[in-house]
């Protein structure tokens, strides 16, 4: 299987979802503010990138994990994704898009904006990290779901 987490610009909500997702970050704590900027692509990139499959690991399935940033064009993105792998003589009955949208706060919002879009990095960064670090619970949610849905579906 192929499960792509997607939020808005791909540099917040879905690399730390993909990164509990693959045993980077446990899902029992709290991460630290140095894990969490650990993760790779954690508040980095930029909207030029929205619509990029990235790489994150592999999971204890062997399930492919990666993220995705679709901005506001979530259908459109995902239906180029999709046409992507049929090209390449991929299954899309194999992949599976995960929204993390939903944990996102306004920290999140405001310090992603700030550090991503104004290229604000000291003023952003911090409130992402307080934001991302609130929103943790809900993204473990997230993960949960998501391989509960891979192990009963």
């Amino acid at each position: 299987m192929v499960i792509i987490y997607c939020c808005y610009g791909g540099s917040h909500s879905s690399p730390v979802a993909a990164a509990i997702h693959i045993g980077q970050l446990a899902r029992s704590k709290i991460p630290t503010k140095a894990e969490l900027l650990s993760v790779p692509y954690y508040d980095q990139g930029d909207s030029l990138e929205r619509g990029i499959v990235k790489p994150m690991g592999v999971d204890e399935y062997g399930n492919q994990v990666y993220i995705c940033g679709r901005g506001s064009e979530r259908r459109a993105i995902e239906q180029a994704v999709l046409s992507g792998i049929r090209l390449a003589g991929g299954n899309v009955e194999q992949v599976l898009f995960v929204n993390t949208l939903t944990a996102v706060n306004f920290w999140m919002r405001i310090g992603g904006f700030l550090s991503r879009k104004l290229k604000l990095v000291s003023l952003g960064r911090p409130l992402v990290v307080i934001g991302t670090l609130r929103a943790f619970p809900q993204l473990v949610k997230i993960v949960e779901q998501t391989k509960s849905s891979l192990t009963n579906g």
